[in-house]
């Protein structure tokens, strides 16, 4: 008799994810011990018995909660029965501008880029589902911030980097079903139901209102339309990048304090699509030092009108104290500070 369907979907998620390692390579799952990650670590250990790569596991623990080092502990030590190795915590501060949220998401991925450099992880595997991927595309929509963002979070692979997320395409009742078949205790962090974070009202209260008043399959609508929409952002950052190098000129290329001071053809800019003119000035922007994070469409617009709208503006200011002026047939981007 097979394994139960749920838990043979994340397996076979698993192996696909990793289809393209190589032999000998290491995989890292990072593992909270909610059932997303709990479900992928089990599936993890199961393939790696059985490929020739090898997988270990790592625990970030926040600090954000009474009592989170010994949860910490705790999966660490379940991580070990299931025979991975190394396994490991990682204790981060969680500071900084943001919101708490984006700061523990920052700390986190700084964690897991350490570890992972530490011991020259091919593949980090993150347990997002499908169900995370509709509530990022939901959450993209309400902040207006274009198509980047509603793409929501890439599968990953070979070419996007050591970052992959093989459960997107299951359904968080499916990483349950998985653990309880198999018997694996899992943790529901209680952030994840607190109102005061944004994305529990998603979970919790916005999603399943649409649920009932659209009918169900909005949450794998949700992330359909993200995975469209990613495909149509890669083509459009790949002609941007193009673009910003044919736009380039040299009078002001050269290091300047926390970025490069940046000089753009007016000319060349004002015959591209609007989504392309304005990706490229987003990628000046951020190469003269401004942080992406800080960057909204509102300065994007700000600084297309120094390209469109010409009608004598003395400069746009950017985060980042990066000033943005037009003269002698340029746009020019140099940090101030």
């Amino acid at each position: 008799m097979g394994p139960h369907p749920a838990v043979a979907s994340v397996r076979l998620a698993v192996r696909r994810a990793l289809a393209d390692l190589p032999p000998g390579a290491r995989v890292l799952v990072a593992c909270s011990g909610g059932a997303d990650s709990t479900a992928l670590a089990a599936a993890t250990a199961f393939e790696a018995a059985r490929a020739d790569w090898s997988a270990g596991a790592v625990t970030v623990d926040h600090g954000l909660q009474a009592g989170s080092a010994e949860r910490a502990a705790a999966v660490e030590a379940f991580l070990r029965t299931l025979g991975l190795s190394p396994v490991e915590t990682a204790t981060v501060r969680v500071e900084g501008a943001g919101g708490p949220e984006a700061a523990a998401r920052r700390a986190r991925y700084a964690a897991l880029d350490e570890v992972a450099d530490r011991h020259d992880a091919a593949a980090v595997l993150l347990g997002h589902t499908l169900d995370d991927q509709a509530e990022t595309v939901l959450l993209g929509l309400a902040r207006g911030s274009g198509t980047r963002s509603l793409a929501g979070m890439s599968p990953g692979g070979a070419e996007a980097g050591r970052y992959r997320r093989p459960l997107l395409g299951l359904t968080r009742a499916t990483t349950e079903a998985a653990c309880t078949a198999e018997g694996l205790r899992f943790w529901s962090d209680p952030h994840n139901t607190d109102p005061a974070y944004t994305r529990s009202r998603v979970r919790h209260q916005v999603l399943p209102m649409l649920e009932r008043e659209l009918g169900p399959g909005v949450a794998a609508a949700l992330a359909r339309t993200g995975d469209l929409l990613r495909d149509d952002a890669d083509a459009l950052d790949e002609w941007a990048g193009e673009a910003y190098a044919k736009c380039r000129t040299p009078r002001l290329t050269g290091p300047g304090e926390g970025g490069s001071a940046v000089s753009l053809d007016v000319e060349v800019l004002a015959v591209l699509p609007a989504a392309i003119r304005r990706r490229v000035l987003r990628h000046a922007a951020l190469a003269a030092g401004c942080p992406g994070t800080d960057l909204t469409a509102g300065h994007l617009c700000a600084l297309d009108a120094l390209v469109t709208d010409w009608h004598g503006q003395a400069w746009v200011e950017v985060p980042g104290d990066v000033r943005v002026t037009r003269g002698d047939g340029e746009i020019r981007l140099r940090r101030e500070r």
